[in-house]
């Protein structure tokens, strides 16, 4: 019996055509397979936010998914967002409010924000807590992550 799955998914606007064991997780299959090492991998019960991705839009949690059930389906990372030389306005005001510290958190908050800020352009103090209250950071405080969000939505708009 072969135990495997022929993947068919766009990552970031790229089709990848893959075999994959059916239990291969979304996380694994980005990072180990594609070498999207941005998806990072903690707590692996989808709790702590640092795997998510965009599935057709909508941020999920990359270690609850199983790689096949993206099967002809969008995902999208933190590396689809900008470059080095051209960096997304959320990513900006994440560096320019001083946001980061080790990292490990920032590519799950900024894939979680971003359709988020889409729906909410202006948004407060309170709601920008409660949008992120699925992602943990174990380093800042989450201060400068709420001033970076309230920089990006003005640079946004």
């Amino acid at each position: 019996m072969d135990n495997t799955f022929e993947l068919s998914v766009t990552v970031n606007g790229t089709s990848y055509q893959e075999t994959v064991d059916p239990r291969t997780l979304l996380s694994d299959f980005l990072r180990d397979g594609l070498g999207l090492t941005g998806t990072h991998v903690g707590c692996e019960h989808g709790v702590c936010g640092a795997c998510t991705v965009l599935l057709n839009g909508a941020a999920v949690r990359s270690c609850l998914i199983f790689a096949p059930q993206v099967h002809q389906q969008e995902v999208f990372t933190v590396e689809g967002m900008g470059t080095i030389d051209d960096l997304h306005p959320l990513q900006e005001a994440f560096r320019e409010a001083h946001a980061l510290q080790c990292g490990f958190c920032t590519p799950g908050i900024l894939t979680t924000l971003l359709p988020w800020l889409e729906e909410n352009p202006n948004p407060t103090e309170d709601e920008i807590r409660e949008a992120i209250s699925g992602n943990l950071c174990r380093c800042t405080g989450y201060q400068h992550i709420i001033d970076a969000v309230k920089l990006a939505a003005e640079k946004m708009s």
